[in-house]
């Protein structure tokens, strides 16, 4: 069977400089710093060998204008996809900047009932159906091989992951392991999953980032097969 590689990437850093939780509110584009990181995720896919054959984006803004340096690497169109799009949220448009704490205010009380489900917005399994059912398609579409970039959100990217590792959907956002512009690799022989990778091409970058939701982080950089295998005829 062909192996696959669908990488789920989280978009670079926004320009919000009020602080405000966008979700899927229209208008927010990439930062300066958020452009660098989508250039250099192109760099390093493209540079490392990686066989990209689709790239296909959330419809929000930032998504978009991630997923472009790496389409134009490979000559290839930006598709877009609405099951990539970020989770719906109650509190979108709350102006919080660095004052978090704010969202513990009785006001908001009603929203925190179930934070299993969320109660606050789109529920994780609906995220996670919507992902999967992407992915899916995506992956059925390289009948052949090859990796695919599909650009979505934090929320989504995450609780796709757990699912997967067949973890509890309910988490602590502070734990979260997405950070921006960073890349979820997805690899099938066939239909099974049989990896599951989890890198940061900007983490230099990520470093300094303003518009940074919570979450932690790790740098390491996989290798593409082709660097693989070039790797073990040198050391042979």
């Amino acid at each position: 069977m062909s192996r696959t590689t669908v990488h789920l990437l989280r978009h670079g850093e926004v320009h919000n400089p009020d602080g405000i939780l966008y979700g899927r509110l229209e208008g927010y584009r990439l930062s300066e710093r958020g452009q660098q990181m989508a250039r250099r995720v192109a760099e390093v896919l493209h540079g490392n060998g990686h066989d990209i054959r689709r790239v296909v984006a959330s419809p929000l803004q930032r998504a978009q204008e991630t997923a472009l340096p790496t389409a134009q690497a490979y000559g290839l169109d930006v598709g877009t996809d609405e099951r990539l799009i970020e989770a719906a949220n109650d509190f979108e448009g709350t102006t919080v900047g660095s004052r978090r704490g704010s969202l513990a205010s009785p006001r908001y009380w009603r929203r925190y009932v179930n934070p299993a489900r969320p109660s606050w917005g789109e529920p994780y399994r609906d995220q996670v159906a919507r992902m999967t059912a992407v992915v899916g398609d995506v992956r059925r579409g390289l009948a052949d091989g090859g990796e695919a970039l599909l650009v979505s959100h934090q929320l989504p990217i995450w609780v796709t992951r757990l699912f997967l590792e067949r973890r509890p959907l309910w988490h602590d956002p502070r734990r979260r392991q997405c950070s921006l512009a960073s890349l979820t690799s997805l690899t099938f022989d066939g239909t099974r999953l049989v990896g599951l990778a989890y890198w940061e091409p900007a983490a230099d970058l990520v470093a300094g980032a303003l518009d940074l939701l919570p979450g932690g982080s790790g740098a390491a950089i996989p290798r593409s097969a082709a660097q693989q295998e070039r790797g073990s005829e040198g050391s042979a």
